[in-house]
């Protein structure tokens, strides 16, 4: 398997540390407010990441944490008159909530920021000893980036441009506009915790630097998170781990791109940000998920109502395939009648596809490809009047519908009951289109009862009718059946 390391820029095969066992790392949210869709992306680039390690054979202990002390959690507690505990359990409870909906497996360890308190602290004065940290007279305790002669090399960019830009706040202690707090002094308002340096609070650098040591040793095999953590925070975490432990802090960083709302960043501080709950209100969340895993995870992704309702006729189609497949095989007699070679040597073709396409830096968005290929090979054979009824015909249906159960467990998409999931996704879009059914079920039966009196235009007049509301009616052996076009 291939990996992008965001560290050399290039791709590289992936060789954990102790073959065969991983320990993976990644960026939880700041709980302050409802995920948006770039909160979702990130979520499921490495849930796919962490099934498909697991997948290939590997024993992954996944960490991702959760940061419930921060600015942006106090300042909305002092707002609602709130404790920042209160806070950020209401969010970190609503981020469980759709991610469960989204299919994310629950990681291995989810450590919050208030439990390694000790941790954090022991880490800044283990830097302070080394001489990489200092305190100040107010109880700040700051890491001295200069000492660090490796920052900069995860974000490629050089100490002395950013200090040529750097300021310090006024009030602050620092002995150099770039070096970053590792420990805060209380201050009225916020939450105080005891520590060596007096009463305050941790940086958000640190907790994940204290976290990996204590929960998965160094260096870890791979850390995750947005392409927007790179610098500063994965930049600090090199710099105060590595100058913690003398030695390498993690083997590959992977990092996944922004989404995007008419090619801008999508995030809280820019205001323009879609939440989860606002698309699981018109969108099902299995087409969310169908929708994120369209693009190679390191691509921008461009949201979009039109990006949506395509993933969710893609979703359809392999669903109604499956479907299909599902009850051709019910078939009680087969042929004898034999294949063309091609068609086993095109399943193959697709099956090798997928592995290579998650093997190449994780290609969902290839993989998908061998996904439609192997529904397009089965339509393909059912349609056909003889090699539909051929008993060679069935195997490599089974075999389809094996290797499709065998990705949804990759993908984490697919893998619903195909029934239930399209009553579920007609129930979903009637909503979103505002669609009665009951008036569709009436004008469905009105119709029929034409056709059986040979009243063709009345017949003709509600199909036009329904046509209208988007509506097409499929006239089958065991009566007519309608969906949304």
């Amino acid at each position: 398997m291939q990996l992008y390391n965001t560290m050399t820029r290039a791709k590289e095969p992936f060789v954990p540390r102790v073959p065969g066992k991983v320990a993976m790392y990644v960026c939880g949210i700041t709980a302050y407010d409802l995920c948006h869709i770039g909160h979702a992306r990130s979520s499921v680039v490495f849930d796919v990441l962490v099934r498909y390690l697991r997948h290939i054979g590997n024993e992954v202990k996944f960490v991702r944490n959760f940061t419930d002390v921060d600015d942006k959690i106090i300042k909305k507690a002092n707002a609602e008159g709130a404790t920042s505990t209160e806070i950020a359990e209401r969010y970190i409870a609503a981020f469980y909530e759709d991610m469960d909906k989204l299919g994310i497996l629950r990681p291995d360890a989810e450590p919050k920021a208030t439990e390694y308190i000790g941790e954090m602290a022991a880490l800044a004065e283990r830097l302070i000893a080394a001489g990489h940290a200092y305190r100040t007279l107010s109880g700040d305790v700051y890491f001295r980036v200069r000492s660090f002669a490796g920052y900069g090399k995860l974000s490629g960019r050089d100490v002395e441009d950013m200090r040529s830009g750097a300021r310090v706040t006024p009030g602050e202690e620092k002995e150099d506009p770039l070096d970053f707090a590792l420990w805060k002094a209380s201050k009225p308002g916020e939450p105080v915790w005891e520590s060596p340096f007096g009463p305050g609070r941790p940086g958000w650098h640190l907790e994940c630097s204290a976290m990996s040591e204590k929960l998965l040793g160094m260096p870890i095999d791979i850390h995750g998170g947005g392409q927007d953590l790179i610098f500063p925070h994965h930049e600090n975490e090199i710099a105060q781990s590595e100058a913690a432990i003398g030695g390498e802090f993690c083997r590959y960083w992977v990092h996944n791109g922004f989404v995007r709302i008419n090619t801008e960043k999508m995030s809280k501080s820019l205001g323009n940000f879609v939440t989860i709950r606002d698309i699981y209100a018109r969108y099902l969340p299995e087409v969310l998920r169908f929708f994120l895993l369209s693009s190679q995870y390191r691509s921008p992704l461009d949201y979009s109502d039109q990006g949506l309702d395509e993933a969710e006729k893609g979703i359809k189609r392999v669903y109604a395939a499956k479907a299909q497949m599902e009850q051709a095989l019910t078939r009680a007699k087969w042929s004898e009648t034999k294949l063309p070679a091609d068609v086993l040597e095109e399943l193959a073709r697709h099956e090798a596809g997928f592995t290579a396409a998650m093997d190449d830096d994780l290609n969902t968005a290839q993989a998908m490809g061998h996904v439609f290929g192997v529904v397009r090979l089965a339509g393909r054979l059912m349609d056909d009047k003889t090699l539909g009824k051929s008993r060679e015909t069935a195997e490599v249906l089974r075999r389809i519908l094996n290797a499709l159960a065998v990705w949804a467990t990759i993908l984490g998409v697919l893998g619903s009951d195909s029934q239930t999931f399209l009553a579920e996704l007609k129930t979903c879009r009637l909503t979103r289109l505002g669609i009665d059914a009951a008036r569709v079920d009436g004008l469905v039966a009105e119709r029929q009862e034409a056709r059986k009196t040979k009243d063709f235009a009345r017949s003709d007049a509600i199909r036009d009718e329904l046509a209208g509301l988007g509506v097409t009616v499929m006239d089958t052996p065991t009566g007519p059946q309608w969906d949304i076009a």
